[in-house]
């Protein structure tokens, strides 16, 4: 899969600073350009995982129909801002795009030499998947786990196991954002993992989505009883999982 780089700033106007730090940008190794902040040409430089940069000058601040359309574009796209303006505008922008939205901040003037490495940390840290969220499958079917593993892993960071009992012991050593577990699994089924993740206070808010092939009445009523997060038929097809997933982590940032 090819490396993403892919990078904006944006400022209400482009200034002198503005292109000094678009060529920090590229030096750093960055398919960066300069878009006016507003809505519309914003909206059509947008990537998955793109980093913004929002400069301003001394009390130069976006409008606030910008910085929602920024907060939820990242969030539903990843990716990540880079604030930079006086003390006073800093403060405003963060109280105003999600805190854990904002890679980094810096005051005016720029220290050159920091933003050039801390745009290159970025790009190593999105193309190594360390921003991907978790995702740990549960199943007995290794012909199942091998298939979810190949769907989702461009996109998330998957670990997979073949039973329940290896899930409670791989959750004893790794944190993920998600859990999704066969409901019918031999020896420890799904409630019966479920209901050991929820008695342990490391684990018991980890969100867990159960995986059935039952779709009669009877079978969904019972596993929704449960309370999961959510439930997938076995039968899902890769997109409609990938929309899913996606809406999902969007509405539990």
């Amino acid at each position: 899969m090819a490396e993403n780089n892919k990078m904006i700033i944006t400022a209400l106007k482009e200034t002198f600073i503005v292109r000094v730090l678009l060529n920090k940008a590229v030096v750093a190794g960055a398919d960066c350009e300069f878009v006016p902040c507003n809505v519309n040409d914003i909206n059509a430089k947008l990537h998955d995982d793109i980093l913004i940069v929002l400069y301003m000058d001394e009390g130069d601040r976006p409008k606030d129909e910008v910085t929602h359309f920024i907060t939820d574009s990242l969030s539903e796209k990843g990716g990540q801002v880079i604030v930079i303006g006086e003390q006073e505008d800093m403060d405003y922008m963060c109280d105003r795009i999600s805190g854990e939205l904002i890679y980094a901040k810096f005051a005016r003037p720029v220290d050159n030499a920091k933003f050039s490495d801390t745009i290159a940390d970025y790009f190593k840290k999105v193309n190594s998947g360390e921003f991907k969220k978790s995702i740990l499958v549960v199943d007995d079917d290794p012909n199942f786990l091998s298939l979810i593993r190949q769907w989702l892993k461009d996109s998330y960071k998957v670990f997979v196991v073949g039973s329940g009992l290896q899930a409670i012991k791989f959750l004893g050593k790794n944190k993920v954002d998600l859990i999704l577990l066969d409901h019918e699994m031999p020896v420890t089924t799904g409630p019966q993992v479920l209901e050991m993740l929820r008695s342990d206070e490391e684990t018991k808010s980890i969100p867990v989505m159960f995986l059935t092939g039952k779709s009669d009445k009877e079978s969904v009523m019972a596993v929704v009883a449960l309370k999961p997060e959510g439930y997938f038929l076995k039968t899902i097809q890769r997109e409609e999982l990938l929309q899913k997933l996606q809406e999902f982590f969007v509405l539990h940032k």
